[in-house]
């Protein structure tokens, strides 16, 4: 059989917690190619559970920035041996795990410019690094930089305002602070620090990658209206820190053409573009192909709320990063701990443990259940900081039970409510266009979805995310192409497989619950007022 002809293709990475993994996609936005290399299971020397070793107190936890550039090396050499051409890539960009950091030694830009093809990169970067293992984002050790961060910069909010989040332990300002403050050798030996995002691009070029507008709003250094770092803030964390950082860049640049090393070694063409690798979730973003007004929701473990903004009002809650495909906009994040566990132990408790019975719930109670609200946190909630679980009749009286259907309905209502008025905090506003793209098992739940469209008055689409943050990076690739000659990302994308349709919402949705969020609103203020007592 002949081979098929060569398909030109952008490549999109994904240095994630656990794994590395690539596809490509060719011009009529089709995959053709995907593969992946596991930390745990295929770099055991490294010694990682989950990508990460968690330290002794629990709350450090890094990861080794050399398993990062050796399992690169595995991956392009699988490709190679399974015959990929190299010689078709047109660009390439990539997403990184948010918020983990990479120290670069004094000297190590020397060596990544000079690169021999003879040899894999993780034998020639071995002495690169200040740091070997990196602080990642789940690390919790920073809350001492964190307030000093805030109180430099005049408080909570005034961060929230200048860099779209309040200060967060996973930050990499106050990661940043940190090692300034417990290792100052180590960050005077650090020529510089990339992100996860760039220090992946970096390799790439053989050159020091810029760090992206939408990853960098995730470091509690940059100013999101003015997209430069923020004098104030890197001032707070350590000296010196512009220059280690360079300047960021906008998420669609091309920051330069593939190294020679790349060429040489794997045959890709010498006009291969680099395009600025961003955070996973911008990446995700564009790989479910958000636009103005969109949501996605991610019903998994934990529920995750992405939101396309115009004008963000950033608050203490939620995150606010530059848009990854358009300048000119933002996005927003919000994440509820209390998801799919929380729905799975109310099925549990409520409906037998069948999924059938808790939809059967869900259609036999009416929109708005009768007045009956319902704030379900068995762990203690990141958005709003709340534990327990709370029960309101139509009356206001909090009550200690429902009825087990209205219970199914109460729980998930007040899911979906919480969601639509934690994003209107940020300034999200429901639009005539607003189409919400759920993905995670709940999406699978036709039930789920129909309160999901009801109670934000918009039509619910389900969509294959499975390696959203890859795709998204292919996509990207291929828009920084076309960037610069102003095409928009949607125009770029127009050729990817369409979301489905999964709900519309009923008529007479939004007189209910338009009446409703209110009343959710102030129950939700009351059950806090209770929990922080008087003082706060």
């Amino acid at each position: 059989m002949a081979e098929p002809a060569a398909r030109r293709c952008c490549l999109g990475w994904d240095f994630s917690t656990q794994q590395v993994k690539v596809v490509a996609v060719d011009a009529e936005l089709n995959v053709i190619y995907e593969d992946s290399v596991h930390f745990d299971r295929d770099l055991l020397e490294f010694g990682t559970q989950g990508g990460v070793h968690v330290h002794e107190n629990g709350l450090t936890v890094t990861s080794p920035v050399l398993m990062w550039v050796k399992a690169l090396d595995i991956i392009l050499e699988k490709m190679k041996t399974s015959g990929f051409d190299f010689s078709q890539v047109l660009a390439l960009s990539g997403a990184g795990q948010q918020h983990g950091s990479v120290y670069w030694k004094t000297g190590a830009s020397q060596v990544l410019t000079s690169l021999s093809p003879n040899l894999p990169l993780h034998e020639q970067l071995q002495a690169c690094f200040s740091i070997s293992d990196c602080p990642v984002w789940m690390d919790s050790s920073t809350t001492a930089q964190c307030r000093q961060l805030e109180a430099a910069v005049g408080g909570a909010q005034a961060l929230s305002c200048l860099t779209g989040s309040r200060a967060y332990e996973r930050f990499t300002g106050n990661q940043i602070a940190k090692i300034y403050q417990q290792n100052p050798e180590a960050y005077s030996h650090t020529e510089r620090i990339s992100l996860v995002s760039s220090f992946a691009a970096s390799l790439f070029l053989g050159s020091y990658s810029p760090i992206d507008y939408s990853d960098g709003s995730g470091m509690n250094l940059l100013q999101i209206q003015g997209k430069v770092w923020s004098q104030a803030c890197l001032g707070a964390c350590a000296p010196h820190l512009e220059e280690k950082l360079g300047s960021p860049v906008p998420s669609c640049s091309v920051v330069g053409a593939v190294s020679s090393y790349y060429v040489q070694r794997y045959g890709f063409p010498p006009g291969c573009k680099v395009v600025a690798f961003t955070g996973d979730n911008p990446a995700s973003l564009a790989g479910m192909r958000l636009e103005e007004g969109d949501i996605a929701v991610s019903l998994g473990t934990s529920d995750t709320l992405f939101l396309w903004l115009q004008e963000p009002t950033p608050a203490l809650e939620g995150h606010i990063f530059c848009n990854p495909v358009d300048t000119q906009h933002y996005m927003a994040l919000l994440c509820f701990k209390n998801g799919s566990l929380m729905r799975e132990k109310i099925r549990d408790e409520s409906a037998s443990r069948s999924w059938s019975e808790f939809s059967k719930a869900l259609q036999s109670t009416e929109m708005g259940n009768g007045g009956n609200l319902g704030f379900y946190f068995d762990v203690m909630e990141i958005t709003p900081e709340i534990v327990g679980r709370h029960r309101f009749s139509a009356e206001n009286r909090e009550v200690s039970a429902f009825p087990w259907d209205v219970e199914i309905r109460a729980l998930i209502e007040g899911q979906f409510m919480a969601k639509r008025i934690h994003a209107e905090g940020l300034g999200y506003r429901v639009m005539p266009k607003t189409k919400i793209l759920a993905t995670g098992g709940a999406s699978h739940n036709r039930d789920i979805l129909q309160v999901l469209a009801d109670v934000f008055g918009a039509p619910v689409y389900v969509i294959d995310t499975a390696n959203s943050a890859c795709v998204g990076s292919a996509y990207r690739a291929f828009h920084g192409l076309a960037a610069e000659t102003d095409v928009p990302f949607s125009e770029v994308v127009k050729l990817a497989p369409n979301p489905r349709l999964a709900a519309t919402p009923t008529p007479g949705a939004s007189q209910v619950y338009e009446a409703l969020l209110p009343q959710y609103a102030k129950l939700e203020q009351r059950i806090l007022s209770q929990t922080r007592g008087p003082l706060q």
